[in-house]
């Protein structure tokens, strides 16, 4: 498996809009884009070539919504851009690493993305990202 870099640190979020006026504010950042995927709402804001990825739940019942009332806000999980996410999932189950997505799912950007089990990472959610040709 081939990683190109880090594609993305993500924080979770109580106001998508009161982080991202600190981040610009505060450190100049600049604001790429905005997407809501399911019930999730994220912000992407480049810092060189990575971005800071803001999640907001539209719900208690999502993924961040949940973590937020009993973790806070702060980092969600890192990710990983890779050339091959098939081949880097079929190279992850042959090491024995344990996987919370067996195949790709949509991700941001028209992304194809995987997360992997906290519990085979020292408890940090590693997502895998496949770009769409040309990003």
């Amino acid at each position: 498996m081939k990683i190109k870099r880090i594609e993305h640190v993500a924080v979770a979020v109580k106001n998508m809009q009161a982080s991202v006026d600190l981040l610009e504010n505060a450190f100049g950042l600049k604001l790429e884009y905005e997407e809501r995927i399911g019930d999730i709402k994220l912000a992407m804001l480049p810092v060189g070539e990575t971005y800071i990825e803001l999640l907001d739940g539209v719900s208690r019942n999502s993924e961040i919504g949940a973590q937020i009332p009993e973790r806070g806000e702060g980092l969600f999980h890192i990710c990983f851009e890779v050339d091959d996410i098939d081949g880097a999932l079929a190279e992850l189950r042959e090491k024995g690493i344990k996987l919370i997505n067996d195949t790709p799912r949509a991700g941001h950007g028209g992304s194809r993305i995987a997360f992997i089990d906290p519990s085979a990472t020292g408890n940090l959610l590693i997502e895998l990202a496949e770009l769409p040709a040309g990003h």
